[in-house]
């Protein structure tokens, strides 16, 4: 169940609270606790970021993160996967990743928990997009469906097995049908 604090909260003081598991989203003045993930979000996060991985940060070009803070227009998001160009990841002063990641990822991945709202999920979703998104998935693992959302267009589904899924341009090496996507359940 997602739990979400009823007294407002800043976001500075939200950031220096524990981090709690799961993880909490600050979002319009509050903390909300996302749903603990199950076997099909578990299963499709890895399966991603594993495939995202093979393609875009072998070849540095971007990386996937998951279960990575996002702090940017006002929120402090924890996108199930966050995308980044290399030339946009955060670095700290030893040229590492850094550990504060305080603007949105490029690309924004959301896999849809059976306890979860579809409509704060989509509005976080928005959300990135207003502050730099340039791509939004949110996977439907019920519906075998992926949703994408990208600026100042309309959302496009993706439920025929056969069809490939949007990517973002810079991960345009990845590609991945309907079927594949949710052939990893299996």
């Amino acid at each position: 169940m997602v739990r979400a604090s009823s007294e407002p909260l800043t976001l500075d003081a939200f950031l220096q609270q524990p981090e709690t598991t799961p993880a909490s989203e600050y979002i319009d003045g509050r903390s909300i606790q996302k749903p603990m993930p199950q076997g099909k979000h578990s299963t499709l996060q890895g399966e991603l970021v594993a495939a995202i991985n093979a393609i875009v940060k072998l070849k540095a070009v971007a990386r996937a993160f998951p279960e990575l803070r996002c702090t940017f227009g006002g929120r402090s998001l924890v996108p199930d996967i966050a995308v980044f160009v290399a030339s946009r990841i955060p670095r700290d002063e030893n040229g590492e990743v850094a550990n504060r990641f305080s603007i949105a990822p490029d690309w924004a991945i959301e896999i849809l928990s059976p306890e979860q709202n579809q409509t704060r999920v989509t509005k976080n979703l928005l959300h990135s997009l207003r502050h730099g998104t340039r791509l939004g998935w949110l996977v439907d693992p019920e519906e075998k469906t992926v949703f994408v959302y990208a600026p100042e267009r309309e959302i496009e589904v993706f439920d025929e097995p056969d069809a490939w899924v949007q990517v973002p341009d810079f991960a345009s090496e990845f590609r991945l049908t309907v079927k594949e996507l949710f052939d990893w359940l299996f």
